[in-house]
C-alpha cells in the first residue's frame, strides 16, 4: 500500500521478443494493450507478481526488464535502480565454449579430460536452516556421451535413475541406465560421496575423475545430490567439449546452482517426503520459490552458487585436425606426468617419488656417473627389508652418445586405443609426446608410438557374446594401506543363439595407497552419544571412536573419547528442617501453663518434593497451685467459676483483679523477637498494681508468657 491506495505492478520487455510465461493465471495475465507485458489478474493488494522468463536466442545482446507502478493513474518507473534490471549474455569461458553444445563435432582423434568438483555449500555461504549434522554431497555419477543420449535437462522429466540420485543419493540405477546405452556412451564418470559437504581444501582435496571424448561422444553430463534435500541436485547437462574450429576445449569452469528434479515438492532441506503427482519437469531453483525455502530472497536476487566444477583437458590422442595452432599453455596441458618406472619395491615399503637425475659427473666424453634419490616414508612390515634409497647409472657428457636421452624428456603414455577387432585377435596402439628436446640439438630416439596385439572376444562362435574393452580402474577402496580396485566392461551383443553370455564383466585386484605414511591417525567415525549419566538434573555423556591405522605409522595424538554436559528435568527436592530448639520455660509461674519449642525451614520443597511439616510444638506444664489467700470455700468456688467464664471469653488473658488481696496491671506489650529469622521467642509481663493488707507475698508475684516468633528460614 502506498499513500493509502492499492498499487498495481506490471512488467514489459521493450523489444519484440516476449519471453514471459504465466505461472498462475489467478495471479498474473498478459496486458491487452502491451502483449509482451504482464500485469496482475485481480485488483487486490500485492507487492509482487511471478512469471517465468526465458532468455532470447544466443547473439541477441542484452535485455532490459522494467517494472512500473501505477498509483492514482500516475505511472512511476526508473530507468536505473531497483525497477530496471539489465541482463547480458554470459561471456564464453576461455573463448572456446558455446552457449549450446555442437550437436555435430568435427574434431579429430580423442581427448582426455579431468573433471574436478568443488562443493561450496556451507553454513557460511548459505546460513538459513543449514543442516549441520547430515550435510553431504552424494556420489557423483555421469558420462561422456553422444547427442542421442540425454542424462537430464531443464524442461525434461527425470528418469528413474535421476530420481534415485535426487531423492536418495543413490547412483546405482543411474549407472545402470548409462551402461545400457552401449556405444552412445564412451566413459562412465564416478566420484565418491563427500561427508560433510564442505571442508577446506588443505583438509580434504577436491574429488576428481578422468574421462575421454571423441568425435561422436563429445558431450559430458553429470549430477550429484545435495543432502539432505527433497530432490535437489547440481550438475552439467550435455556440456560440449568440441570447438567450432574442430579442436577440443582446453578448460571449462562453471558455477552451479541447485535444480529441482520435479519428483518431490518439499520446500526445505529436511521436509518429509511429499511425492509430486503428476511428476513435474526439471527446473532450476529460484530465490522466490517459497518463503520457507533456504534460498528464499524477497528481493529476488540470484542464488549464491553451491558448487563449482572445472573440466580441464589433460591429453589428446591421434592426429588432430583443428586449424588453430596450439599455444604454449595448450601444449603444456597435453603433457602428462612422466611415466613411472616399475621396480620390485615391496608393497610394505612406502617411498617418495624418485628425484630427477643429477647432472653427469663427466662433462666430456669420458664415462661418469649420475645419481637420483628417494625417501623412505613408512615401513609397514619391519620383517620385510626395504631396498636402497639411492640409484646410480653410468653416463657421458652431452652429445657424446647417440643413445643418450638424458636431455630428451617424454610425456606419459596415452591410454591404449580400442582394439582394431571387436571379435578375435587385433591390434591396439598408444602414443606419447616429446616434452623437451635435447639442448645439443640431437633428435630424440625414444619411440612416440607403440602397438601390441589384443583380443577382445576370443570365441567368435554363435554361442559367444561380444563385450567391450575393459574400462579404467576405479579408485582404490582404501585411503590407507591395502585395498581393492575394480574395473568393468559391458556386453555389446549377447550370443546370437540365445544362450547366456559367460564372459566376465567385472575384474577386481589389490591396490596399495602410497600416502599411508601421511595418515598416522586413521580414525573411525564418532559413535552416538551415550545416555546421560543421571536420570534427572545435570550429568555427563560420552562418545568414542577407534584408531584404525597401524601403530607403525606413528603416534596419534587425536582424542578417542569426548565428554559433554547433559541436562534432564530437575530432580524432586523434599523440604529440609533444622533440629528442634530447647523447650521454653513454662508460661505460668503457678497453676497450669504450656511449654513450646520450634524449628526452622532450611530448604523449601522444589520440583514436587515432600511439603514441610510443623515448625512449632506445645505441651502443658503445671508448676504448683496458686495461693488464694484466706477466702472461705464458697467464695473460692465462686471466684473459680468467674475465672473459667473469663477464660472462655478472653483466652489466656487473666483479669487484673483475679487474685484477692492484689490488684494486677494489664499485660504489657510483647517484647521484640530474639531472632529476625530461623525461630525466636517473645515475652510479656503482668505486674502488681496495688497490694491489700491481707495479701500474701506470693499472690502479687509478676506473671510471664512466652511465644514463638519469626519461624521462617533465613
Amino acid at each position: 500500500v502506498l499513500g493509502g491506495m492499492t498499487k498495481n505492478l506490471y512488467h514489459c520487455i521493450f523489444q519484440n521478443y516476449t519471453g514471459f510465461t504465466i505461472i498462475d493465471e489467478e495471479d498474473a495475465q498478459f496486458m491487452t494493450n502491451c502483449p509482451p507485458a504482464v500485469t496482475e489478474s485481480t485488483p487486490r493488494r500485492r507487492t509482487r507478481i511471478q512469471v517465468f522468463w526465458t532468455a532470447p536466442p544466443s547473439g541477441s545482446g542484452c535485455v532490459l526488464l522494467k517494472a512500473s507502478i501505477i498509483q492514482r493513474k500516475i505511472i512511476s518507473f526508473q530507468d536505473e535502480g531497483s525497477l530496471t534490471k539489465r541482463m547480458c549474455e554470459k561471456e564464453p569461458l576461455y573463448g572456446e565454449t558455446t552457449d549450446k553444445p555442437l550437436l555435430d563435432c568435427c574434431a579429430c582423434g580423442t581427448a582426455k579430460y579431468r573433471v574436478t568438483f568443488y562443493g561450496n555449500w556451507s553454513e557460511k555461504l548459505h546460513p538459513k536452516d543449514y543442516p549441520r549434522r547430515a550435510n553431504h554431497w552424494s556420489a557423483l555419477i555421469g558420462a561422456s556421451h553422444s547427442k542421442n543420449y540425454i542424462l537430464w535437462e531443464y524442461g525434461g522429466y527425470a528418469s528413474e535413475g535421476v530420481k534415485q540420485v535426487a531423492e536418495l543419493g543413490s547412483p546405482v540405477k543411474m549407472e545402470e541406465e548409462i551402461r545400457q546405452k552401449g556405444d552412445e556412451v564412451l566413459t562412465v564418470i564416478k566420484m565418491k560421496a563427500q561427508w560433510p559437504a564442505w571442508q577446506p581444501l588443505n583438509v580434504r582435496a577436491a574429488p576428481s575423475a578422468e574421462f575421454s571424448v571423441d568425435r561422436t561422444r563429445h558431450l559430458m553430463s553429470f549430477l550429484t545430490m545435495l543432502g539432505p534435500s527433497p530432490d535437489w541436485n547440481v550438475g552439467l547437462s550435455s556440456e560440449g567439449l568440441c570447438t567450432r574450429e574442430c579442436g577440443w576445449v582446453q578448460k571449462v569452469i562453471q558455477d552451479l546452482i541447485p535444480w529441482d528434479a520435479g519428483t518431490d515438492h518439499g520446500v526445505t532441506y529436511e521436509s518429509p517426503n511429499k511425492p509430486t503427482t503428476p511428476q513435474e519437469k526439471i527446473r532450476p531453483l529460484t530465490s522466490l520459490d517459497n518463503p520457507q525455502s533456504p534460498f528464499y530472497d524477497p528481493e529476488g536476487g540470484a542464488i549464491t552458487p553451491v558448487a563449482r566444477v572445472a573440466v580441464e583437458r589433460i591429453a589428446r590422442k591421434g592426429e588432430q585436425c583443428n586449424i588453430v595452432p596450439d599455444n604454449v599453455d595448450d601444449i603444456v596441458a597435453d603433457i602428462a606426468q612422466e611415466e613411472k618406472e616399475e621396480d620390485d619395491t615391496p608393497e610394505t615399503c612406502i617411498y617418495s617419488n624418485w628425484s630427477p637425475w643429477s647432472a653427469c659427473s663427466s662433462s666430456t666424453c669420458e664415462k661418469g656417473k649420475r645419481m637420483r634419490q628417494r625417501m623412505l616414508k613408512a615401513q609397514l612390515d619391519l620383517s620385510v627389508p626395504c631396498p636402497h634409497t639411492q640409484d646410480f647409472e653410468p653416463c657421458m657428457g652431452p652429445g657424446c652418445s647417440d643413445e643418450d636421452a638424458s636431455t630428451c624428456m617424454m610425456s606419459e603414455w596415452i591410454t591404449w586405443s580400442p582394439c582394431s577387432m571387436s571379435c578375435g585377435a587385433g591390434v591396439r596402439s598408444r602414443e606419447r609426446y616429446v616434452k623437451q628436446f635435447p639442448d645439443d640439438g640431437f633428435a630424440c630416439t625414444h619411440p612416440t608410438e607403440e602397438t601390441e596385439p589384443c583380443t577382445v572376444n576370443e570365441d567368435c562362435s554363435p554361442s559367444s557374446c561380444l563385450v567391450t574393452e575393459w574400462g579404467e580402474w576405479d579408485a582404490c577402496s582404501a585411503t590407507c594401506g591395502l585395498g581393492m580396485k575394480r574395473r568393468e566392461r559391458m556386453v555389446k551383443m549377447p550370443p546370437s543363439d540365445g544362450s547366456i553370455c559367460g564372459a566376465e564383466v567385472v575384474e577386481v585386484e589389490r591396490c596399495m595407497m602410497p600416502e599411508c605414511h601421511t595418515i598416522p591417525c586413521l580414525l573411525s567415525p564418532w559413535s552416538d552419544w551415550s545416555d546421560c549419566s543421571v536420570t534427572c538434573g545435570k550429568g555427563t555423556r560420552t562418545r568414542q571412536r577407534m584408531l584404525k591405522s597401524p601403530v607403525e605409522l606413528g603416534e596419534c595424538n587425536e582424542e578417542l573419547e569426548q565428554m559433554e554436559k547433559c541436562m534432564l528435568p530437575e530432580c524432586p527436592m523434599d523440604c529440609v528442617m533444622s533440629e528442634w530448639s530447647e523447650w521454653s520455660e513454662c508460661s505460668k509461674s503457678c497453676g497450669k501453663g504450656h511449654l513450646i519449642h520450634t524449628r526452622m525451614i532450611t530448604l523449601e520443597p522444589q520440583f514436587g518434593g515432600d511439603p514441610c511439616p510443623e515448625t512449632t510444638q506445645r505441651k502443658t506444664c503445671k508448676i504448683k497451685k496458686c495461693n488464694q489467700g484466706g477466702l472461705n470455700s464458697d467464695e473460692r468456688k465462686r471466684r473459680k467459676e468467674d475465672r473459667k467464664k473469663r477464660r472462655n471469653k478472653q483466652g489466656r488473658e487473666e483479669s487484673a483483679d483475679e487474685l484477692a488481696g492484689c490488684k494486677m496491671k494489664p499485660w504489657a506489650a510483647w517484647t521484640d523477637c530474639t531472632k529476625l529469622c530461623g525461630g525466636g521467642i517473645q515475652e510479656r509481663l503482668m505486674t502488681a498494681k496495688k497490694r491489700y493488707k491481707n495479701a500474701q507475698l506470693t499472690s502479687c508475684k509478676e506473671r510471664k508468657e512466652i511465644r514463638a516468633c519469626n519461624v521462617h528460614p533465613c
